[in-house]
């Protein structure tokens, strides 16, 4: 466990842009979705997030912190759909509901912290994002390229489209959140920590064009210039940068507790320094952490990891 020393100067000094002088108060908005991933436990990730001290140790950082608690997420067995998109209408209006839950939270002055649930929640927090910046900036820290079509998809998961869909491709029902409007564009993304794409979503990256700095990068260049590159390339003519932050893209030995565990992730220590160089870059201005499934947990520990990088993204340091 990380010692939690800081100081309210220092704390200042190195976060200019998420520090409680500029944003004093936090929305944390709990998305409790499994059905993008079709698989149980994941919608327990934002209890467990709660429980492993979130709001504790936003509040000794200096935070106000707002919990406005979950949305409602309905399952209905007969709503999963033929194979290619699995749950798509309850997924959709879940979604249009955290767009506006998201959109709120900007309107007053809160930073909106979303806590999943599945991947496919970045469909809402990226549409309500979008009202208020129509050129944002995503760093998309992940495994998986979640770029996927009901075309190309293996499964007819929807958590491996939500880029896709924030990217404007993708079912009209999903596409549609939030006005219709992309949320983003492609030059404005960066994918970092890569290291399980499908055939179909490595030729939908290089079509567009989009920055994946993979975990060969990482191990050749370390993650200090990866995170450099990454905020440099996604910084460029946009108001500011969301961190949508996928717990599978650690390595399985820090972060047990994930549907989709792939070896050969990013340790402990990088996902800290990632945390770190995001706060002091000054840019941050939205974050979601998703997929802890706390049945596949070991003692609720990637939760512990989920709110230790949380606090580290918030401006804790170990002096």
């Amino acid at each position: 466990m990380r010692s939690r020393l800081y100081s309210a100067n220092s704390l200042s000094r190195r976060c200019s842009a998420i520090n409680p002088q500029r944003y004093p108060d936090i929305a944390i908005i709990g998305v409790p979705m499994d059905l993008g991933a079709d698989r149980r436990g994941v919608d327990m990730g934002p209890s467990a997030i709660r429980c492993a001290g979130l709001e504790r140790r936003l509040t000794q950082l200096g935070y106000r912190v707002h919990d406005q608690g979950d949305l409602v997420v309905r399952r209905q067995p007969a709503a999963a759909g033929t194979g290619k998109l699995k749950y798509v209408d309850e997924i959709a209006k879940v979604n249009a509901e955290l767009c506006l839950a998201v959109e709120t939270a900007q309107q007053a002055g809160r930073f909106p912290l979303v806590l999943g649930g599945d991947h496919s929640i970045a469909i809402g927090t990226l549409a309500g994002m979008r009202r208020h910046h129509e050129t944002l900036g995503v760093i998309w820290l992940d495994s998986h390229g979640d770029v996927n079509t009901a075309a190309t998809s293996p499964s007819g998961n929807i958590h491996g489209m939500s880029l896709a869909v924030a990217l404007g491709f993708g079912d009209p029902r999903l596409t549609a959140v939030g006005g219709g409007a992309p949320a983003l564009r492609p030059e404005h993304v960066a994918i970092v920590g890569a290291r399980s794409l499908d055939a179909g979503e490595r030729a939908f990256l290089r079509q567009q064009g989009i920055l994946v700095l993979t975990m060969h990068e990482i191990d050749r260049l370390g993650m200090t210039r990866v995170m450099e590159q990454a905020i440099d390339h996604v910084s460029r003519d946009t108001s500011g940068i969301h961190l949508s932050l996928d717990l599978d893209g650690l390595d399985p030995t820090a972060a047990p507790g994930v549907g989709t565990p792939v070896p050969g992730g990013l340790t402990c220590r990088e996902s800290y320094l990632a945390m770190e160089l995001l706060c002091e870059s000054g840019r941050l201005v939205s974050a979601e952490f998703v997929e802890v499934n706390p049945i596949l947990d070991q003692h609720n520990q990637t939760a512990h990891i989920a709110v230790s990088l949380i606090a580290s993204l918030f401006g804790e340091r170990i002096l």
